[in-house]
């Protein structure tokens, strides 16, 4: 038995070596490869059952692995779909039969980093075929409650589906000083008038005229006004969508600011935020003149001239979608050319309890099994993962000088194990030479 048992494990010896050898040669090979995983083999000693006075050997096993988890280091370069983790997670994935298949039916693949750009149906993929998987975003950039714990609610990343996008106006700043000396007696009582532009929901420029007319007193100071409102996107622009009556304030500690605020025909006042809203051809409209959540009142009352100093509005005109732009948190933001910004997709980032158990499944993605145990999809950023990166991928984990270590220790090993055959044979021979 021990010559044997001796002889069982040289060639053991030689086959768990050439195992490590190609680990090794992987690694290398992949040096550069982004988002490249390392390989690694363990060694596991086979005991056989011994007996008093005797000993057979067992010989070894190889146990070979990539080191998921591992973070490879994080390159800066100019494709803002260059994405990467920073930390422990995954970025799902599908290959190109998931494009079209039911999303219970989805295969879901892992990867740490990929370099992502539209192909030719506006889906995100890599060179070598992994399509970037997300959670769609509703207009107003937000994902609602998705599964975590399924591929469910993941859906490829297509972006030519927001190649134009507007952002209609939904609320405008009135940031005007009116003159107080117009609402002295004697005053002219002449109106004000304030052009301003919006945007409908098609993204079209539309004008809302708001007209500010003095309530002049037969004496001292009224600090009134009655305004109206004008949409020139009506189908009857002279006649007011809306009007309200604004008296300001002209104490010692509050004056020039909005006292009371009271809507007439056509409009509503909302206390809490100082809004006034009005229905324009294209929706509802609110405009901030007083300052019950901002602060300080936009429209003003003081001793000069009338000046709209800071009106502003939100929304934008039809823009070409410029770029894409991932933040930390996963989101992917739509940057068209008039500079308006949509959220269109979230990446999730997938966690497994054991990485080292996922399976390489080619192009540097992987395949959660049984012994990896079961993924849960993150918030980038939050519980036990890392951020999301663009403009970034994730190098190589192989370490040349280690690599190269191992290669010779692997070539001795090898060697000692062949010379472990080498003597088993010559002192079989010398048995048979002795019975000879």
């Amino acid at each position: 038995m021990g010559l044997s048992s001796s002889l069982n494990a040289g060639v053991m010896g030689l086959a768990v070596n050439s195992v490590k050898l190609g680990t090794i040669s992987d690694n290398i090979a992949n040096s550069k490869t982004f988002g490249y995983k390392r390989s690694d083999a363990e060694f596991q000693d086979m005991v056989l059952s011994q007996t008093a006075g005797s000993f057979s050997a067992g010989g070894v096993n190889a146990i070979a692995f990539r080191d998921a988890g591992a973070q490879g280091v994080l390159t800066t370069t100019a494709n803002s779909m260059d994405i990467a983790v920073s930390g422990r997670g995954m970025i799902p994935v599908t290959g190109v039969g998931g494009i079209n298949a039911a999303p219970a039916d989805r295969q879901l693949l892992l990867t740490s980093t990929g370099s992502f750009s539209p192909d030719e149906d506006g889906y995100l993929r890599t060179l070598g075929g992994n399509f970037l998987l997300g959670w769609a975003a509703d207009t107003n950039g937000n994902v609602g409650s998705q599964p975590r714990d399924s591929v469910a609610g993941l859906e490829p990343v297509r972006i030519n589906l927001n190649q134009f996008a507007a952002s209609p106006t939904t609320i405008v700043r009135m940031g005007v000083n009116l003159p107080a000396t117009e609402t002295e007696a004697g005053a002219s009582g002449a109106a004000l008038t304030l052009p301003t532009e919006y945007f409908d929901t098609l993204g079209r420029s539309q004008t809302l005229t708001t007209v500010f007319t003095p309530v002049v007193p037969v004496a001292g100071s009224s600090n009134e006004w009655d305004v109206e409102i004008f949409d020139g996107a009506s189908l009857t622009p002279l006649v007011p969508i809306g009007a309200f009556n604004v008296v300001f304030d002209d104490s010692a500690t509050a004056g020039g600011s909005v006292l009371t605020t009271t809507p007439g025909v056509g409009a509503t006042f909302d206390a809490t935020t100082g809004n006034i809203q009005v229905t324009t051809a294209s929706g509802t409209l609110d405009l901030a003149v007083s300052g019950a959540a901002l602060g300080a009142s936009p429209l003003t009352q003081l001793a000069s001239s009338f000046a709209p100093l800071n009106v502003s509005k939100d929304g934008a005109p039809i823009g070409n979608l410029n770029t894409l732009e991932i933040d930390d948190t996963g989101f992917i933001q739509a940057v068209f050319d008039t500079g308006f910004r949509r959220t269109i997709f979230q990446i999730p980032l997938a966690n497994v309890p054991n990485f080292k158990g996922v399976v390489a499944a080619g192009n540097a993605a992987f395949q959660v099994t049984q012994d990896s145990g079961d993924f849960f999809l993150w918030d980038a950023g939050d519980g036990p993962v890392g951020l999301t990166s663009g403009f970034s991928l994730a190098e190589s984990t192989t370490d040349i000088a280690q690599e190269l270590t191992d290669l010779i220790e692997t070539q001795r090993a090898y060697s000692s194990n062949a010379k472990i055959i080498q003597t088993v044979d010559e002192m079989l021979q010398e048995t048979t030479d002795i019975i000879r």
